[in-house]
């Protein structure tokens, strides 16, 4: 019997019945505040969906079964729809976004509950004051608000007392810390700083962060040594928290920096995880295999590692990660200063172009977002159409673009091969991420041209990767999106569909969930995501955010485990 078929058959016979028991007993005392009726529940753990009702009551789920005496507030009847646990975004750049618009419409669309910010080394604490009166400017400058927090209890308060429509957790950024400590130089951290970086470990982690992430391609958290992220972590063999890590390499050197990715966990003794792991350019797809094979030794010898990926071909990142991190020291200043100076730019230019060589040609280079106005129409074009084809003709275009722009280009990449994404997401211990910021189809977070993964990630797993290719059962994709982060990151009471849980809950059409974004016109939201809840709230209802800013700080719970 086919699933559909199977559906309508039971809707009759279960679904229809329940539906006319609840709404007869309505008018009466509510014992819920919201039932959720004729569910096809997926409750996170990977096994097959079934039949039942959820009954809220406040900011949890309290009975799930049929309840047919039940009496609930309000009732919604979701047709047989699939139900399943609100999707953690595990790793998410949103540190910002939550300050201009609590609604953020782009993620909580998707069915994205929460969002675990901090990534890749930048988190937006701590702050020494010349760091937070630099942010402050820019932030007045771009948005018209003000910095009024330094550590992350202050920037708890902030988001608490303006309100947010999903969960948030936070990882600490190493480049911050060493930014905060050491500065932006190229050089080693001494003794002392590296022991001042460990107290302010100890101190965010006290205040609810849940792991230390590093961008090791980006400047300055980069210039750290393997035994300074050694000694960087260490404070969480005690606290918990994981070592959450963009690589130092993702292309020729890939397996190389999974080594050293798994030597800091175990010289640290805490769990790693690998962001967006990938191999770029076609030279070095075949290394999945060996990332995977170094993941399951690692795991049999003891060091829990665990991974993220999105559901694309392209990453995002700054025009200027194509250039060579020694000539990115310092501030973006230093760098525009390098780019003009004579003496070094012939060996920037050659290894520039030996990056491109490798993604494959400027054509696989995209421009996403510029500062200025006067450049906007690059937004959205690759290199090779405004620059020309040619390596040294377009190397000297994006130049004199990142002067102009005083370093502030983004870029999408295509670099990696279809086959390799899907492998990818197939692995049982692989969690689907966006690596992306929220925006909005309107407003303020509605700039620049983003990565289509801003829009469509969650529903393009379920709509191309589950429903079109069969590549994983549903209800795989669901774990993946929900226990799994939720267990990773020492969430409690989350990512299940559980009683006692915490009703953060999405109801999606598994037959119609689509992503609708693309490179070229990113800004549209996905289809088939029905109802979002947020600690028992109704968020999004068809296609209207209602407004409710039930959204919570999230910290790691005391008693995690890692899996």
């Amino acid at each position: 019997m086919l699933r559909r078929d199977f559906l309508k058959k039971t809707t009759c016979t279960l679904g229809f019945g329940i539906f006319n028991s609840i709404s007869r007993a309505s008018s009466l005392a509510h014992d819920f505040d919201l039932i959720l009726a004729d569910a096809f529940i997926f409750d996170g753990t990977g096994k097959d969906g079934f039949f039942g009702n959820i009954g809220i009551l406040g900011d949890r789920i309290i009975s799930i079964g049929t309840l047919k005496d039940a009496r609930p507030y309000r009732l919604i009847n979701v047709e047989s729809r699939a139900v399943a646990p609100g999707f953690i975004d595990l790793h998410s750049h949103s540190d910002d976004e939550y300050l201009l618009d609590p609604r953020t419409e782009g993620k909580i669309k998707q069915g994205v509950t929460t969002e675990i910010v901090g990534q890749d080394g930048s988190s937006v604490a701590p702050l020494s004051l010349e760091m937070r009166q630099n942010l402050n400017l820019s932030y007045q400058n771009g948005y018209g608000i003000s910095v009024d927090w330094s550590d992350f209890r202050g920037y708890f308060r902030r988001l608490n007392k303006q309100g947010i429509s999903v969960n948030i957790g936070t990882m600490i950024g190493q480049g911050t810390l060493r930014e905060y400590v050491v500065g932006r130089e190229n050089r080693p951290a001494t003794r002392s700083e590296t022991a001042q970086m460990k107290r302010l470990v100890q101190q965010a982690l006290r205040a609810g962060a849940l792991g230390v992430s590093t961008g090791l391609e980006y400047t300055p958290g980069g210039f750290a040594s393997s035994e300074e992220l050694i000694e960087i972590c260490k404070p969480m063999r005690r606290s918990g928290g994981i070592y959450a890590t963009h690589m130092r390499n993702e292309a020729d050197y890939v397996v190389e920096a999974v080594d050293e990715a798994i030597a800091v966990a175990r010289g640290a003794e805490v769990p790693l995880h690998i962001a967006h792991i990938k191999c770029m350019g076609k030279r070095n797809w075949h290394k999945t295999k060996d990332i995977f094979d170094k993941i399951k030794q690692s795991r049999q010898r003891g060091v829990s590692v665990t991974m993220d990926r999105y559901p694309y071909t392209a990453y995002n990142t700054s025009l200027s990660s194509l250039f060579p991190i020694w000539a990115r020291s310092g501030s973006r200043t230093d760098f525009v200063r390098r780019l003009q100076n004579p003496e070094i730019l012939p060996q920037i230019r050659q290894e520039t172009i030996d990056k491109v060589k490798m993604i494959g040609s400027w054509k696989a280079v995209m421009i996403t977002a510029v500062e200025s106005l006067q450049n906007k129409h690059l937004e959205g074009k690759r290199v090779s159409e405004v620059a020309g084809v040619g390596y040294e003709e377009a190397f000297e275009f994006v130049r004199r673009l990142i002067i102009k722009e005083s370093g502030g280009v983004d870029m999408c990449g295509f670099a990696m091969s279809e086959e390799n994404t899907a492998g990818i997401l197939a692995h049982r211990h692989c969690i689907v991420a966006s690596d992306a910021s929220a925006r909005s189809t309107t407003g303020i977070l509605s700039h620049s041209s983003p990565h289509p993964r801003t829009f469509g990630t969650f529903p393009r797993v379920l709509g191309k990767y589950v429903r079109e290719m069969s590549l994983l059962p549903l209800s795989e994709a669901i774990r993946k999106m929900t226990r799994l982060p939720a267990t990773r990151l020492g969430l409690k009471h989350r990512g299940l569909i559980r009683e006692g849980y915490f009703a953060d809950i999405v109801v999606f059409n598994p037959d119609t969930v689509k992503d609708n974004a693309t490179f070229e016109q990113p800004h549209q939201y996905p289809t088939g995501i029905n109802y979002v809840l947020v600690n028992g709230a109704v968020i999004i209802e068809g296609n209207r955010h209602t407004g409710a800013t039930t959204g919570r700080i999230l910290k790691r719970g005391n008693n995690a485990q890692n899996h």
